[in-house]
């Protein structure tokens, strides 16, 4: 990673919202509600030519009533040693409170630069209340409006003069998977364990996460984007504004992603929504990775188990069965990096090609086998196959003198013959027929 800044401040003070404003995005949730953000949300920001990666924190709190006042703290701190430059965010219409006056003694005794950034400044009269800033012993503060984006670009243009001249890396291509599934099934506390550190607040309260969290991933020779999503509910059970939003980006996160790792509770088995999620997965053709969270908990782990559990999924989510499914456990880290080089497995094989006379030289003789059934006296025969050289996932064109009368059943079976002779287990295919 290169420079990193990370905004930091009390609750409501538009920290989202000026997220939002520098990435250009509507990445990070922003409410009236007082403690919306709870995890480090990360972006992207460019201005006159230099890039740099933007922290989006939780409001600092003392001795309130949020059960994750201490969670949240310990995320503003994490976010405050990885920057490169803070940015403290102030309400220049409220003025200087006792929260500011804490989080200012914080960013006092740290030697990186910290800019203030008196947020709300929607006209230029109200300049002059941020005078009462300068008691902080931090500088200058900074009048901006981060809901219309008013006088960002003399703050932006000091921000940048305070980053190192590092060079980023060029990762755009690099694979996105999702972690993907119902609340309080392990999300996050999977995603802690890839990275080993606690990134993410993990509690047993259903809807603790609730923005799409991006975390880059290099290690044990995997390179990839993780994202760790809300978890998605029935629509009649969804009640708040927020949590509205935080499903809607968890299905965002699902349509963005190449590959998603499924999680399913195993001392709850496989339930309704479960298979919705899966509905999404399959409507958006994206690869997938089938993982059976809290193993540990399950006291029958006989083979026998195990056989019988992967039988149910694969009946649930038939006709696409041919996925990897693995019994993994967050909380004792037991298969976690076969969950990630399974995805990576899933994420090559959408990106594999076949060479056309190979392609011929098998399913030909095939299809000469069990050619498509006849239609009103009239042979179909299917002369030719090559794989489409452009496309997010595998596809398949059988050029044929008939192709109208070539049905649903029968491009299950050239589907299905193609993955006996070639692996793309996890990746769904497209079977396309044309004239010849």
């Amino acid at each position: 990673m290169g420079n990193v800044v990370a905004i930091v401040g009390r609750p409501n003070v538009g920290k989202s919202t000026l997220f939002n404003r520098l990435t250009q995005t509507r990445q990070a949730i922003v409410n009236e509600e007082a403690g919306t953000t709870r995890d480090r949300h990360y972006g992207k920001v460019e201005w006159c030519g230099r890039e740099f990666s933007l922290i989006d924190t939780g409001g600092w709190v003392l001795r309130s009533e949020d059960v994750f006042e201490k969670e949240i703290n310990r995320q503003v701190q994490i976010a405050i040693e990885e920057a490169d430059v803070i940015l403290f965010v102030v309400d220049i219409l409220t003025g200087l409170t006792d929260l500011d006056d804490s989080v200012a003694n914080i960013l006092r005794r740290t030697t990186k630069p910290v800019l203030v950034v008196a947020n709300k400044a929607d006209n230029y009269g109200q300049h002059a209340s941020a005078a009462e800033f300068y008691g902080l012993g931090l500088g200058d503060p900074y009048c901006v409006s981060a809901i219309n984006g008013s006088y960002t670009g003399d703050f932006l243009d000091k921000l940048v003069s305070l980053l190192n001249t590092k060079t980023e890396e060029a990762d755009d291509d690099l694979p996105h998977i999702a972690v993907v599934g119902r609340p309080n099934v392990g999300k996050s506390s999977l995603i802690n364990a890839f990275i080993g550190e606690e990134r993410h607040i993990v509690t047993d309260i259903a809807g603790t996460t609730r923005d799409a969290i991006h975390t880059k991933y290099n290690k044990f020779g995997l390179n990839f984007y993780l994202t760790d999503t809300a978890g998605i509910r029935k629509k009649n059970k969804v009640n708040e504004d927020l949590e509205y939003y935080s499903v809607i980006r968890s299905i965002r996160s699902i349509e963005s992603a190449d590959v998603c790792l499924l999680l399913l509770d195993a001392t709850r088995g496989i339930e309704a929504q479960d298979m919705n999620i899966f509905a999404v997965i399959q409507k958006n053709r994206k690869g997938l990775v089938v993982c059976v969270n809290k193993w540990d908990l399950e006291e029958d782990k006989s083979q026998q188990s195990v056989n019988g559990y992967t039988r149910a999924i694969r009946e649930r989510f038939a006709p696409f069965t041919d996925f990897p499914i693995l019994f993994i456990s967050a909380l004792t880290k037991q298969r976690i990096l076969k969950a990630l080089e399974s995805a990576k497995e899933v994420y090559d094989n959408r990106r594999k090609r076949i060479p056309t006379a190979q392609l011929n030289e098998i399913m030909l003789p095939l299809i000469a086998e069990t050619p498509p059934p006849a239609w009103k006296g009239k042979y179909i025969k299917i002369k030719y196959i090559t794989q489409l050289p452009a496309g997010s996932i595998p596809s398949f064109v059988f050029f044929c003198n008939l192709p109208q009368w070539i049905k649903e059943p029968y491009k299950r079976f050239l589907e299905n013959k193609i993955r006996e002779h070639w692996d793309f287990c996890g990746t769904p295919i497209n079977i396309f027929i044309r004239e010849k």
